[in-house]
Parts: C-alpha cells; structure tokens; sequence
C-alpha cells in the first residue's frame, strides 16, 4: 500500500524527472540549488529527489556546478538544441545501418522542417 504522502501523485517514467530538471534550469537562464529547482517543478518533490537528480545529471556532464559554500548551484552544460543533435548523433553512431535510420527520420519531417532542412543542406547553415 503506498504511504499517505504520495496519494495523487503520478509515478514519472524514467528519465522524465531528469527532463523537467533540464528544462527548468534552461528556463532559468542562470544556475540555481537544487532548492530553488525543487521550487520550480513544484509536485511535493522531496529536497534529496531533486539533488540526486542533479548529482546524475553532472555525472553525465549535462549539467556543471558552481560551488558556493557548501552548497552548488546548477546550470545546462549545452542547450536544449545542442543536447537533442548529441542525442541524435549518438543514436545514429550505435544504429547498424544510420543512413536507412536517418532516411526514415527525414521521411517523418514536416513540410516546414523538410524544407528547412533542404536549406540548411543547401549551404544555408551547415558546415560538412
């Protein structure tokens, strides 16, 4: 039976908490303590949950700390764009065929991406 604290409180799939900890320290614009994280995700997160997820984060070097004292403030080690094209590197570097990967990944843009994408390719952006 669950405990009475966490009546009403959905369970997070993996990975998910870690996300809103990025996004609110993107949002931020600064780095911040694990308080003031807790703070802004709000949900009756518990201090240790919020400084635990901060501690994986920097051991994943997406995140650095700023020592201040005891205590460290955190901010985004890339941002959001730079993180999601690491990402999609990665995938591709483990795929055994990346280019029938990435041909499905494009058969999946929207017009308005495709197009940009074309753009991009063309010189508009890109480097080799």
């Amino acid at each position: 039976m669950a405990g009475a604290g966490s009546r009403g409180r959905r369970r997070r799939r993996a990975g998910e908490l870690e996300n809103e900890v990025l996004a609110v320290l993107w949002a931020a614009g600064r780095p911040l303590t694990p308080a003031q994280v807790r703070e802004s995700i709000g949900g009756g997160l518990a201090y240790n949950t919020v400084h635990t997820v901060l501690t994986r984060l920097y051991g994943k070097k997406l995140v650095l700390r700023d020592a201040d004292g005891r205590r460290g403030a955190y901010r985004p080690a890339r941002n959001a764009a730079e993180l999601t094209a690491q990402a999609m590197h990665e995938a591709l570097a483990r795929e055994p065929d990346p280019l029938a990967a990435l041909r499905h990944f494009v058969a999946g843009l929207s017009a308005r991406e495709a197009r940009e994408l074309r753009t991009l390719l063309g010189g508009g952006g890109v480097a080799p």
